[in-house]
């Protein structure tokens, strides 16, 4: 969709022109148009359509096609010859004619659409592209009747792959080169190349070409394929699988990062059959990763859940109606709630029955479902016992997040700041695989002369893409670094409109919240908090973690607990800030809470697997609120299934603090929207279910829809805010210490440190039957210097063995710019069989100690 710049007023010949502006004709109309603005946008503007394949608003002009020819007259004197419009910038007293009242211009558009068409096959009936095709369209405008070309017409084979998910059919390009600019500009993967010269011209890459080089490996492939004008780069997910006039096409949010990107969901049949960029200049632009893309079958495996399950007297959960469902979870929880379960202890010596429930909501929920998870721990499960950080976190975190992230919206730090943005730190943010979007935005910031600097290990592809600097630290020790960072970055920090981006993972550094915050106070610099999942951050503001009531306030402060109460018709609050997630696993797994409420919470995701097992084993009373099986659903007494964001409406906030709403875009309510496999799956948003739960436990939250969730919501936030903005929340004293970093092992050798991330495309449960799209992750590998290596007796290609507490994970070493005795690893490695191995579960973290086992040859052995 061609994005058009900011009008201007239209002229007159007995006027100046504004300032910066310059008057022109086009189609004997005057116009006044910015100085330096293309031709073909000043006539955007002006409503003419001018044919074009190559031009493209976000991408550098290129004249490649030559299909936007027109007539051009300057100082009164005609070009000889017709002028390419996409590259042409407006002059004063510019005369143009397009197509609509030059002859000649028609005649050289026709021309050259002859040219294109003259090796394209006629195959439109199979082409992908074939109903929503800008050259089938413009060999109807901009063509001739008759084609003069009796040839031969050139051909190769066909499709070939040059990725995974990306099939290239040579003979229908057009060398537009939208995607090998798109590539070079926007991503900054440069695998996509022209090659050949002539007529034997064609894009590709190295290996296709010439049997070597590298594949077309990016997270960001998809928008090659979407852009392209023809048919030449289609999906291999969405070959042949259906005509653009045969999908309803519903735009949305992405749920698979914190950036809220819009899409166009394309379905039919009651089942998505592709996701495209939709076209947002405040957040994504007309950019999405692959995982945005091409992730969504995850509402349509087949390990769904279908009906509610309640676990009967045999120990099996069985199907059960949603009225018996909700009535036996309500009678467990209140059970679990008021401690009227079975008492700890022995039969002879009983002990106080178990009390409390803690609840788990996890990251990926919308704004309004938020909110009522909220509500019914607080009236329902009468608990500050809630945490959604299914992840490793911090009491630290929780104060940074108050002081500087609650209540802050996109006028504080949005995408357009990162662009205009004199210099931005990265702080335990790998941008690329953790929010794919804000890489895209720096790079472009980047281009036009933003600093980025990143504080991390190693020049990542991250780091090298937005030539950015990196504040090289040891894992652990980043605290340090931004106590004495750079005096060029210091400098660069303290000008107007600098900003720090903070990821999650700082929680696991301790001290690294606090000197972020400390940074802020020295440099002036504006703070922004970056989180992968795409409900986090509205998550925190519905307060979903322990301390943190609806809207930002604390849960200690009796005035905002009164306030709260008020506006939800009751007579108190729980007083006591609760527990974390951790803190809850525990006390579940030490018998000290009866019960736990679920979400979509994953193992393996969590800082410590083995205790989370402990907790689900160990409760009990555990309510489980669940799209697929898992493991949490296996352990369960009752499974409440609840919709996937395709068959709901809600609202993501954005790490803007944008919120991103977006409307149901498949009904589940009849026909085979409504079907997992054989079975019609009734499913309900969370609000929905929580909310007639809470009615089965006697209290009413007021949540049925999504509506009237997210209204109240927006009702209790206003009305806490002042009381919020009065506590103005405080960051805690520092927790940091001097990081251990000259310990040694126990035969003198140093101590290796272990540094990691997880990588976008890991293995994750909305990934989920996309096999193209894992054949795009990148390999993980294990990281360390040359000099590391060395001393180790590792090379390149070989396998080491990463070992940590409870086991080893080979892996293929590949040599960094790390520094000394420092090791990188992906903190999550999914596996051939569909599992995944976590270093969480090695007991490995990052900034602790790791072991490295002798080494092999690559071909000795596999990752384990």
């Amino acid at each position: 969709m061609t994005q058009a710049p900011e009008r201007t007023s239209g002229g007159s010949r007995g006027a100046e022109p504004p300032e910066g502006h310059v008057r022109l004709t086009i189609d004997d109309r005057i116009v006044d148009a910015p100085q330096g603005e293309l031709i073909i946008r000043t006539c955007e503007r002006l409503g003419i359509v001018v044919p074009r394949f190559c031009d493209h608003p976000l991408l550098d002009p290129a004249g490649a096609c030559r299909q936007c020819l027109v007539e051009v007259e300057m100082n009164g004197r005609a070009m000889p010859k017709p002028q390419a419009s996409c590259t042409m910038t407006v002059a004063q007293d510019m005369v143009v004619k397009t197509q609509m009242t030059s002859a000649v211009a028609d005649k050289a558009q026709q021309g050259v659409m002859e040219l294109l068409l003259i090796n394209h096959p006629l195959d439109c009936p199979v082409c992908d592209k074939g109903g929503e095709c800008p050259l089938q369209n413009q060999a109807m405008s901009s063509g001739r009747a008759e084609s003069r070309f009796v040839e031969e017409k050139r051909t190769f084979a066909k499709p070939l792959p040059i990725s995974d998910e990306v099939l290239l059919d040579r003979e229908r390009c057009v060398l537009c080169q939208r995607c090998t600019r798109f590539s070079r500009q926007i991503a900054g993967d440069q695998f996509i190349e022209l090659l050949e010269r002539g007529a034997h011209q064609q894009i590709g890459t190295e290996e296709t070409a010439f049997g070597e080089g590298e594949d077309f490996q990016s997270y960001y492939s998809g928008n090659t394929i979407q852009i392209c004008p023809v048919g030449a780069l289609t999906s291999a997910s969405y070959r042949f699988r259906s005509r653009p006039f045969d999908l309803v096409s519903t735009p949305g949010i992405s749920e698979h990062d914190a950036s809220g990107a819009a899409v166009r969901r394309d379905w039919r049949r009651g089942a998505v059959q592709r996701v495209l960029a939709g076209d947002d200049p405040d957040v994504n632009e007309e950019w999405i990763d692959d995982k945005a893309r091409f992730a969504f079958r995850y509402s349509q495996a087949a390990d769904r859940i279908a009906r509610p399950l309640v676990r009967g007297d045999d120990g099996e959960l069985h199907e059960a109606s949603w009225t018996d469902a909700l009535e036996h979870a309500a009678g467990l929880l209140m059970t679990a709630r008021d401690g009227t379960g079975r008492p700890t202890g022995t039969e002879e010596e009983p002990g106080e029955p178990k009390r409390g429930v803690g609840v788990l909501p996890g990251g990926r929920l919308t704004l309004e479902d938020a909110y009522a998870w909220s509500k019914f721990a607080r009236l329902a499960l009468a608990t500050d016992d809630v945490d959604m950080r299914a992840r490793a976190s911090s009491p630290e975190e929780l104060d940074f997040l108050a002081a500087h992230v609650v209540g802050k919206g996109p006028e504080h730090v949005s995408f357009a700041a990162l662009e205009a943005a004199p210099a931005v730190l990265c702080v335990a943010l790998e941008p690329e695989e953790e929010s794919p979007i804000v890489l895209l935005r720096l790079r472009k910031a980047a281009r036009t002369g933003t600093a980025v600097w990143h504080l991390g290990q190693w020049s990542t592809p991250a780091v090298v893409k937005t030539g950015g600097h990196l504040v090289r630290a040891v894992p652990g020790a980043e605290p340090v670094a931004l106590d004495t960072l750079p005096d060029e970055l210091d400098a660069a920090l303290a000008l107007p409109d600098a900003v720090v981006l903070v990821g999650e993972r700082a929680a696991e550094v301790p001290g690294l919240y606090d000197a972020v915050g400390a940074l802020a106070n020295r440099t002036g610099a504006r703070v922004a908090w970056v989180p992968r999942r795409a409900g986090e951050r509205g998550a925190l503001d519905a307060g979903l973690v322990p301390g943190l009531l609806p809207g930002g306030a604390a849960v200690a402060d009796g005035d905002a607990r009164a306030a709260l109460a008020s506006s939800w018709g009751v007579a108190e609050l729980p007083a006591t800030p609760g527990r974390d997630l951790t803190g809850i696993l525990r006390a579940a797994a030490d018998g000290e809470l009866a019960g736990l409420v679920v979400g979509g919470v994953e193992i393996d995701d969590l800082p410590d697997p083995a205790l989370a097992r402990a907790a689900l084993r160990e409760a009990d009373v555990v309510v489980s609120l669940e799209q697929r099986h898992s493991e949490v659903t296996a352990r369960a007494d009752v499974v409440l299934p609840v919709a996937p964001v395709v068959h709901k409406a809600g609202t993501f906030r954005n790490w803007e603090g944008r919120d991103r709403r977006f409307a149901t875009t498949i009904d589940p309510s009849g026909g085979s929207a409504g079907r997992v496999g054989g079975t019609v799956a009734i499913t309900l948003p969370d609000c929905r279910v929580l909310d007639t739960l809470a009615v089965e436990m006697d209290v009413d939250l007021f949540t049925q829809t999504v509506e009237v969730a997210g209204a109240e919501f927006a009702r209790v936030t206003e009305a806490l805010a002042p009381i919020r903005a009065a506590a103005n929340g405080h960051l805690a004293a520092s927790t940091r210490g001097d990081a251990p970093l000259a310990e040694e092992s126990g035969d003198g050798e140093p101590t290796l440190r272990l540094a990691t991330w997880r990588q976008l495309l890991d293995g994750g449960r909305l990934l989920v039957d996309e096999p193209e799209l894992a054949g795009t992750a990148r390999p993980p590998k294990v990281r360390l210097s040359a000099t590391t290596a060395a001393r180790l007796g590792l090379v390149e290609d070989a396998t080491a063995g990463l070992e940590g507490p409870r086991g080893t994970l080979h892996l293929p070493v590949e040599l960094a710019d790390l520094p000394d005795d420092v090791v990188w690893a992906p903190a999550r490695i999914p596996q051939p069989d569909g599992g995944v191995v976590t270093l969480a579960a090695l007991g490995l973290t990052h900034g602790g100690p790791v072991g490295i086992a002798g080494g092999r040859h690559a071909h000795e052995g596999s990752p384990a």
